[in-house]
């Protein structure tokens, strides 16, 4: 007890924030690293090279995204449809940004530009969680190293998956083509439960998407139109909750 508490004396609050971000940010990279092998298989599955599925998650830094464009590169969708659709799927952060700079507002420009970068659901929620560290002496590091944790982790899960997809039998990389749909039915099972209007969404979506494709639009439009109808008729079905 006499030890712990003289080294607390010891450490800077530089060191103690960003040591407790890490540490808050740790449950984050568990999480990820399974994805991003998952991710890094998949897009070297799809004919994406490692330094090519590297960099993508090093300027993308967005999981569905990249797991969604990894898949429409395997259907030979073209660079405007995955651009369109990752640009729907990820509009949700220009409100999770928002959210996260009302909170940091205390904070200067300098941190809060680099910090948006590395915005993600993960880290926005847990970032809203433990909202009390802004208002702290270097308060910005605590969230710069629950950012640096998730981005690392992805980065580094999805280089090791590319790795792994040159090595593992074909048909075991091929196998991990389902999940990519169980990670989005994970995703969308719960929500389900608490509102049974976001499967109708869902359903509205996939309905979209296989009309598209049957009238003989390539794979990668049916998906953007199916995503964009998909999130407009939600704007309908859930009005009644934000009333």
């Amino acid at each position: 007890m006499g030890t712990n508490a003289a080294e607390n004396q010891h450490t800077t609050p530089s060191i103690h924030m960003f040591r407790k971000g890490l540490t808050t940010g740790f449950p984050i990279m568990l999480g990820y690293l399974p994805i991003a092998i998952t991710y890094g298989v998949l897009a070297k599955q799809a004919g994406m090279t490692l330094s090519e599925l590297t960099l993508m998650s090093v300027m993308v830094f967005a999981g569905a995204s990249q797991l969604m464009g990894a898949n429409m590169i395997a259907v030979g969708a073209g660079a405007l449809e995955i651009i369109i659709a990752t640009f729907v799927l990820n509009f949700r952060h220009f409100v999770m940004s928002l959210s996260f700079m009302n909170q940091l507002r205390s904070i200067s420009l300098k941190w809060k530009a680099p910090l948006s970068l590395g915005l993600t659901d993960e880290t926005f929620a847990v970032a809203a969680l433990n909202s009390k560290e802004a208002k702290m002496e270097k308060g910005v590091l605590f969230y710069t190293a629950i950012i640096l944790m998730a981005y690392l982790s992805w980065v580094f899960g999805s280089f090791l998956g590319g790795v792994l997809g040159e090595v593992i039998p074909d048909r075991l990389s091929q196998s991990m083509g389902i999940a990519l749909y169980a990670m989005f039915i994970g995703l969308l099972v719960p929500s389900v439960k608490k509102e049974l209007k976001v499967g109708f969404i869902a359903i509205i979506a996939m309905l979209i998407n296989t009309i598209c494709v049957y009238l003989g639009m390539s794979t990668g439009w049916a998906i953007v139109f199916g995503t964009i109808i998909g999130g407009a008729s939600g704007i309908y079905l859930l009005k009644e909750e934000r009333s």
